[in-house]
């Protein structure tokens, strides 16, 4: 994929302004003993380590490491331009590690990448070493109350800027709303980023003991970061592990597997066209993926029944909204969406189930879902029927607007279709929502 010319002019001046930062400390810099030269080749080691295996959040394609606390640490305790240089050596290393075995045609391809990930760092360090260099701190020993002040100034520097330069990449090059994005992050890592300047804050001031007083600390942030990466990956194997289960329906019925997989796509491209926030837009593909998991509990006389299914069949089939939510209530993964799963096949008008919810009663990502599952039904060869045309789903989607579909987000669906503005046919043989399981 061809990067964006924006997203390109982004990262060359930010390796220029990169290449600007590390001249500078380069032509300051200075160590003062053999201490500060086994603190700084030890700080190195371990922002290389922290680099290497760093947590990876799926949900926001980015990743978090207890590296944030080893350069504010350096930067506290070597000053602004040893933090700098060592920002800029430990990342580059990681990303030449990291990518050491890939093969040659993946290497190329890289380069921007490696680029990005190191002048990031580098500029957000030395940005952030600027206001030692206003209040004339050529290190930040932390023990006057003007030393926490401008220590808090410094974290907060490197955190809205890293989030900024990690979030303004992903927008030029995904076209994703920026500010959304961005106070999605910080919210999300908010805790985190604290716990680490907290950490760091802790390494500067055992250093204030003894240089040797600073692996005391090392421990509880070691703690840190394997508890976070052991929770995200927590997190990522269960939906994993339910994403999975919806997949292995493909066994049983082909279209349970394909359509749910198709229905998060479009769901998610329906928020998008709403200008929903990211974590919204996260939380509805992470509900629809598993919407039908319910499915599995179904006999298979009545999911790959050919023909319409009796009362008493459907009776069984409308159960399955309800056993989908039951099956991931209790995950904390799947704790927003619980609602949203259980109530995807209510009604805009109240003619729903399971439970005959209607308007704003049903949760926004559940009609989101909704409108993206009956756009798939109807668009897809179904055992009793076949699908229906671009014309007739048109028209279809425009008689369940404000009936079966809440209003605003049948049009943007329309939207995403690119049938906004098309000439309805005459409607013909309408399907009953209820036909559609």
């Amino acid at each position: 994929m061809k990067l964006p010319y924006r997203a390109a002019v982004f990262v060359l001046l930010l390796g220029l302004a990169a290449l600007a930062a590390l001249g500078f400390a380069a032509v300051h810099v200075s160590f003062t003993g053999i201490d500060e030269i086994v603190l700084f080749a030890v700080f190195v080691v371990l922002a290389l380590l922290a680099e290497i295996y760093a947590t990876r959040v799926p949900a926001y394609k980015w990743e978090i490491s207890s590296s944030i606390a080893i350069c504010l640490a350096a930067l506290f305790i070597l000053g602004p331009h040893l933090a700098v240089l060592l920002v800029a050596v430990s990342s580059l290393l990681s990303e030449l590690f990291l990518r050491w075995n890939s093969r040659p045609s993946e290497r190329k391809k890289s380069f921007i990448p490696i680029v990005f990930n190191v002048s990031q760092l580098v500029v957000t360090v030395f940005t952030a070493g600027l206001l030692l260099r206003l209040f004339d701190r050529p290190t930040l020993p932390l023990v006057e109350s003007t030393d926490f002040a401008i220590a808090i100034g410094c974290f907060s520097i490197y955190m809205l800027l890293n989030i900024a330069f990690v979030t303004g990449i992903v927008s030029l090059t995904e076209r994703k709303p920026f500010f959304h994005s961005a106070f999605a992050s910080t919210r999300q890592f908010f805790v985190q980023y604290l716990v680490l300047c907290v950490s760091a804050l802790l390494l500067a001031v055992l250093h204030t003991i003894s240089v040797w007083h600073v692996f005391l600390a090392l421990f509880p942030l070691t703690l840190v970061h394997v508890s976070f990466r052991g929770y995200v990956r927590l997190q990522t194997e269960a939906r994993r592990t339910f994403e999975q289960i919806s997949r292995l329906l493909d066994e049983r019925d082909h279209y349970t597997a394909v359509h749910s997989q198709e229905v998060a796509e479009l769901a998610v491209e329906i928020a998008r066209e709403m200008d929903l926030p990211g974590a919204q837009i996260e939380r509805i593909e992470i509900a629809a993926r598993v919407h039908d998991i319910g499915k599995i509990a179904v006999p298979d006389a009545i999911l790959l029944k050919p023909g319409p299914l009796s009362d008493e069949e459907w009776a069984i089939m409308k159960r399955h909204p309800v056993i989908s939510a039951e099956l991931i209530e209790g995950l904390e993964i799947y704790e927003p969406v619980v609602d949203a799963v259980r109530h995807e096949h209510e009604r805009w008008d109240g003619s729903g189930y399971p439970d005959g919810l209607k308007g704003e009663e049903i949760p926004l990502i559940a009609r989101i879902i909704a409108a993206a599952d009956i756009y798939n039904a109807i668009t897809t060869d179904r055992p009793y029927r076949k699908a229906f045309s671009a014309e007739r789903t048109v028209a279809i989607l425009r008689e369940m607007r404000g009936t079966d579909l809440d209003p605003e987000v049948a049009d943007a669906l329309l939207r995403v279709v690119g049938a906004a503005s098309a000439e309805a046919p005459a409607l013909e043989e309408v399907p009953s929502p209820a036909t559609e399981a």
